[in-house]
């Protein structure tokens, strides 16, 4: 295997999750409760993951800024334009499925 520096894992680890982040705001189609259902975790994870890192280094960003990083927009433009009633059934799955911090 290619010995990679600190600094080199960083920089491919921030690319691929900024290529990650292109192609969820690429798939609105795709339901959050979807990712959630399928993968266990969702653009609002990242978000909050995002916040938690910014916060670990000392900044401070607020709920609704992480999720505009993350969504590209402001959260309730993204909800307006793509957000669509779960059904029953995978409002069932995702509680059935629910992480301990959602």
């Amino acid at each position: 295997m290619t010995e990679l520096s600190d600094e080199q894992k960083r920089d491919f680890e921030a690319a691929a999750f900024r290529r990650l982040v292109e192609h969820l705001r690429e798939r609105g189609d795709v339901q959050n409760i979807d990712l959630m259902n399928l993968v266990g975790f969702c653009r609002n994870c990242l978000s909050n993951w995002y916040r938690e890192a910014a916060e670990a280094d000392g900044v401070r960003l607020s709920k609704e800024e992480s999720r505009e990083i993350i969504y590209g927009m402001p959260y309730a433009e993204w909800q307006a334009l793509n957000q669509t009633e779960a059904s029953d059934a995978k409002k069932a799955e995702f509680e059935a499925k629910r992480p301990k911090e959602h």
